[in-house]
């Protein structure tokens, strides 16, 4: 019986070595997917976090060429030139030719005197050239209407184009994705707005890594867009905190579909007021202060002059950089009439226009506007949207 038990305990020795053997010590020798995917992946991610937090120093802002860019984005009227006149003597009869003055050229609302932002702003220096939708619908911009190669392939297109119109001026290529969509049902909370989830949001940040780089650097950004419907930015923003934490997003808030009157989106035109803007910009401000990061775009869409209130109140920051974007759609002469009634003499920091595709052209024998007509506009819009 003795001999028994230690023969059996012989037996489960060896298969406790085996299994050792096989499961342990095999792997590390032959390179195993499971040791990889055990000890190295981990270490790799560790090696991501550690690298993706590394703070990138940029030159310090040169004043000067800020304010040289800022007067040449105002596009302000050339400055009156001296005439001559010929001036008789009513006694000698004699001619004589005498300079007069010009006129004083009058007091232009841009460039706006605002704070200088901090380094590694990316305007003015550069110019913004963004496509606009939600992934959900083909209906909201060429974002979603059409695949995303297709849909890269003409971005590419338009951003080579303002390049040729404006080579001073490097291009930013940018994705702007509605994240938050007003919509016309109260949905489960009666805000009458959806929130786009996470995974819609990350895809939209891989495709942006897909843009080519350019010389103004790195590959495409991306701008989250909030339509709050009866909510507020005060309750939507916070949510995106951690997307904002990326340096290469930036955020959009749409005023037509503020509603703080009651009535539902779509039914009127909604607002915002400069506490909602500030609001937003402080919040960026902390992000940006929090995590080193170079200063953030804020986009405000408008198109009514009541779509914003009390603009002298707000207040662009070293770290956020605010574009009043003209977001109204029409034919050229619509469209410029716009811009000059409500971005032009409300000046707040840059300013923004949106091109549609489908409705700016509705009435037989419009076109599309194009980056020269653009840059014949004062000031000269630096964040362009297509839809």
């Amino acid at each position: 019986m003795k001999k028994k038990v230690t023969r059996h305990s012989l037996i489960l020795i060896f298969l406790a070595l085996l299994l050792f053997t096989l499961f342990f010590v095999l792997p590390r020798l032959f390179g195993s997917v499971s040791y990889k995917q055990g000890e190295q992946m981990v270490q790799e991610k560790q090696e991501k976090k550690q690298n993706s937090g590394a703070v990138v120093v940029f030159p310090p802002l040169d004043k000067v060429a800020y304010d040289t860019k800022m007067l040449e984005l105002a596009n302000n009227p050339s400055p009156p030139e001296p005439t001559t006149k010929i001036v008789k003597d009513p006694k000698t009869g004699e001619k004589t030719t005498v300079v007069v003055p010009a006129k004083p050229a009058p007091a232009y609302p841009w460039p706006v005197k605002a704070v200088y932002p901090n380094a590694g702003a990316i305007l003015p220096f550069n110019r913004i050239i963004a496509y606009y939708g939600n992934l959900y619908s083909k209906k909201m911009g060429v974002l979603g209407e059409y695949p995303e190669g297709e849909m890269l392939a003409k971005l590419n297109r338009e951003v080579k184009k303002w390049e040729a119109a404006d080579p001073k001026t490097p291009v930013v290529p940018a994705l702007h994705y509605i994240a938050v969509v007003a919509q016309g049902s109260p949905g489960k909370d009666g805000q009458y707005r959806a929130r786009m989830p996470d995974s819609e949001i990350d895809k939209v940040l891989a495709i942006a890594d897909k843009i080519p780089a350019r010389p103004a650097g790195g590959n495409g950004i991306v701008f989250l867009d909030i339509q709050v419907g009866f909510s507020t930015i005060e309750v939507e923003l916070p949510r995106l905190e951690k997307y904002l934490k990326l340096p290469n997003v930036h955020l959009g808030m749409d005023a037509e579909f503020s509603m703080k009157t009651g009535i539902r989106p779509g039914k009127i035109v909604g607002t915002f007021d400069a506490a909602d803007i500030n609001f937003a910009a402080n919040y960026l401000a902390k992000i940006v202060k929090e995590n080193n990061l170079p200063p953030k775009v804020l986009v405000v869409h408008r198109y009514t002059q009541k779509m914003i209130t009390n603009y002298k109140a707000i207040k662009p920051l070293p770290e956020v950089q605010i574009v009043m974007h003209m977001d109204g759609w029409g034919g050229k002469a619509k469209k410029i009439g716009t811009y000059r009634n409500f971005i032009y003499p409300e000046p707040v920091q840059f300013t923004g226009f949106k091109l549609f595709y489908k409705n700016d052209v509705l009435t037989p024998g419009t076109t599309l506007m194009t980056p020269e007509d653009l840059l014949k506009l004062s000031p000269r819009p630096i964040y362009i949207q297509y839809q």
